[in-house]
């Protein structure tokens, strides 16, 4: 396990910038961060009104600096990362339908502009960079997914520039609970405008973790990390129908709605959507170690035949066949309702 203090060392007295920093996951890296003390804090965002809202909240620390910028631009990135010690990178284009229907733009935004973040982490000598990546990368079936995946080699393979000090780590997530477009805040609008809620496929599984947990993960990567590894929390997995029941249940009476009158509507799968989702491919787990909270995959990167970064020898005796939603056990019902009470994640906000 890695201690406070251990992430304390990678922070406090750093300059560090969040690309990303306005989401979600960003914004609660950034928040975080902020209690180790570190010397900078910068927050890059293509989004001006959710870096304003930012800067408000956090309008008492001097050591905050608010960039406004894309990961699509080099130069901005190169400007963006001067005298940087870590960089987070969570900044995508994630939602699965949108990334089908408009695939260059997210080619351009998670793979193009995640090549822009790593040639501008090695021509600034940063010392880690944090690439924050999802299980939609694992086998992927859609625009998203693929984009993912791209951006997650290139980020593995930065390790193998030998002109570069940069360490080069990806964090993989499933589904971060109360996350902005994820399936909490869908329902809880769902329920108190429409009465009714939409369901996709009842054998529908996901992962799932809190913003909380997500960024514990990354904190301890960015502690971990040698350059090459691919962190994957092990979390525990939901079926969808099961988690909308316990959310209509739980917040339909926080509005004056009877949970029996709203109404479930199946509408199908949505398009390259997959039914269950994985963690990891069985050839991933070749290159595995298992931790208690967490696996991490170090392929190993060659150079003219030669191991320069990574595993040196194979994981032979492998515990698993792959990290699949499908065939990890689900939470009860019960159990979904305790850890959504447990993170605060099922109140009205």
């Amino acid at each position: 396990m890695i201690s406070n203090k251990e992430i304390s060392e990678q922070i406090k007295g750093k300059k560090i910038l969040v690309i990303g920093g306005t989401g979600s996951i960003g914004s609660e890296i950034v928040r975080l961060l902020l209690q180790y003390e570190p010397e900078v804090v910068r927050i890059l965002s293509n989004d001006e009104a959710c870096l304003f809202e930012l800067q408000q909240e956090l309008k008492g620390n001097m050591n905050v600096r608010f960039l406004l910028g894309d990961i699509r631009d080099i130069e901005r990135m190169k400007i963006a990362m001067e005298n940087i010690d870590l960089v987070f990178h969570a900044a995508a284009l994630k939602h699965v339908p949108l990334c089908e229907y408009n695939p260059m733009e997210a080619i351009n935004t998670n793979v193009i502009g995640t090549d822009n973040v790593i040639k501008a982490a090695i021509y600034n000598k940063v010392d880690k960079c944090i690439f924050i990546s999802t299980d939609k990368a694992v086998n992927p079936t859609s625009v998203m997914g693929a984009t993912k995946m791209l951006a997650e080699r290139l980020v593995i393979l930065a390790n193998s520039h030998l002109s570069s000090i940069t360490k080069f780590s990806v964090v993989r997530f499933g589904n971060v609970l109360d996350s902005r477009g994820s399936i909490i805040p869908l329902i809880r609008k769902q329920i108190i405008s429409d009465g009714r809620v939409t369901i996709t496929d009842p054998n529908m599984t996901r992962f799932i973790m809190s913003i909380p947990q997500a960024v514990n993960l990354v904190f301890k990567a960015a502690a971990l990390s040698n350059g090459g590894e691919i962190f994957v929390f092990k979390m525990p997995a939901v079926r969808i129908m099961d988690l909308i029941e316990v959310l209509i249940e739980e917040l339909a009476p926080e509005y004056g709605i009877a949970p029996e009158s709203i109404e479930r509507v199946f509408i199908g799968p949505r398009a390259r959507e997959k039914i269950h989702e994985e963690l990891m491919i069985e050839d991933e787990i070749k290159w595995m170690k298992e931790k208690k909270d967490m696996f991490i995959i170090t392929y190993p990167i060659e150079l003219h035949g030669i191991v320069i970064a990574g595993n040196n020898g194979m994981n032979m005796i492998a515990p698993v066949k792959g990290y699949s939603s499908e065939s990890t056990v689900l939470l009860s019902k019960e159990e979904i309702k305790n850890l959504l009470s447990k993170e605060g994640v099922n109140h009205s906000h």
